[in-house]
């Protein structure tokens, strides 16, 4: 990653195409892998530990009580498993399911997939440091537009981490794609566990999930903003992020929180190389989505990529749901 508009890379061309495509378009949007940076990175890990962020708690509490089960049922057929995480960061809760497959098998390769290398750094030391008989090897990719590289070891079974409600980042077709191209790289039997926020209901309101995405401290906001901040240091923008304000919606039709950036007044941005991007005040970018399920649409959502659910773990409160699917 480079952190200065002089240095042209792969990546740093990545990140100027997909600004100038979701800037360019009506209504401008920015894709959420932006996000990402180191900064991003820092900024979302203190997010999952504000009180109004039940999703990582929740689901930490759901892995913590089940991860033997969850290894042992992976591991079906009693062959090594490898496990692969898709959209990592520092793999705060994976160290719940490391420990459980090195008490099952006594070493662990684990294959964390990224676009923050920083974080992966992060995650590898972590996993060196506190849990002996485990094996790193991380890829820096965005795997949601590039082919995985998922090298196993003969007669190993792959279980797929797609925790933490990542896929719901995604419109539907986007995250039947998702799980498609991952299913690819699998074979019949290797499985996939996905973590996914559940929809409102008698323990969950939706001001509770609204408060998820614009907590008090302000974190949240930051961390939206932070995207403009890194197109400023990244690809040379003028952005005043100060004119920018961080905005969430509940969209109920679509049943998915909406983040965001309102322009406060009308203004021009440049980007060099680019044509110069027009605000009228109000007018927002949409940063990113955040989709909840139900068990029916999470069935159907890895149906969808040949997937079949074979075993579904929720807490008492059914605000989250962890479910183990296996490739058909």
């Amino acid at each position: 990653m480079t952190s200065s508009s002089s240095v042209t890379t792969p990546f740093h061309e990545a990140i100027l195409t997909e600004a100038r495509f979701g800037l360019g378009k009506s209504p401008k949007s920015l894709s959420p892998w932006l996000f990402y940076d180191e900064a991003g990175s820092s900024l979302f890990e203190k997010i999952t530990e504000l009180p109004e962020y039940y999703i990582t708690r929740t689901e930490r509490a759901i892995l913590k009580e089940n991860s033997g089960e969850i290894i042992q049922r992976a591991a079906h057929d009693q062959r090594v498993l490898t496990i692969v995480e898709l959209g990592a960061g520092t793999a705060n809760k994976t160290g719940i399911l490391l420990e459980a497959a090195v008490r099952h098998q006594n070493n662990i390769v684990y294959r964390p997939v990224d676009v923050s290398e920083s974080a992966l750094i992060e995650a590898s030391k972590a996993a060196r440091k506190n849990i002996p008989g485990v094996d790193v090897h991380y890829q820096v990719a965005d795997y949601t537009r590039e082919p995985l590289s998922l090298d196993r070891l003969a007669e190993t079974r792959i279980l797929a981490l797609y925790i933490g409600s990542s896929i719901g980042k995604f419109t539907p077709p986007q995250a039947e794609t998702v799980l498609a191209n991952l299913r690819a790289q699998l074979l019949p039997g290797d499985m996939i566990l996905l973590g996914t926020d559940l929809r409102p209901g008698p323990h969950k309101s939706v001001g509770d999930i609204v408060r998820a995405y614009d907590d008090a401290e302000g974190v949240t906001s930051m961390f939206n903003l932070n995207v403009l901040a890194r197109l400023n240091r990244e690809l040379g923008a003028n952005f005043s992020v100060g004119r920018f304000r961080h905005r969430v919606r509940w969209n109920e039709p679509e049943c998915r929180i909406e983040m965001h950036l309102e322009s406060t007044q009308s203004q021009v941005v440049m980007i060099p190389g680019s044509s110069p991007i027009h605000f009228d005040e109000g007018e927002a970018i949409h940063t990113e989505n955040s989709y909840k399920f139900s068990v029916q649409s999470i069935s159907e959502l890895l149906d969808s990529a040949a997937l079949v659910p074979a075993h579904v773990w929720s807490d008492p409160k059914s605000l989250f749901a962890v479910t183990l699917a296996v490739a058909r």
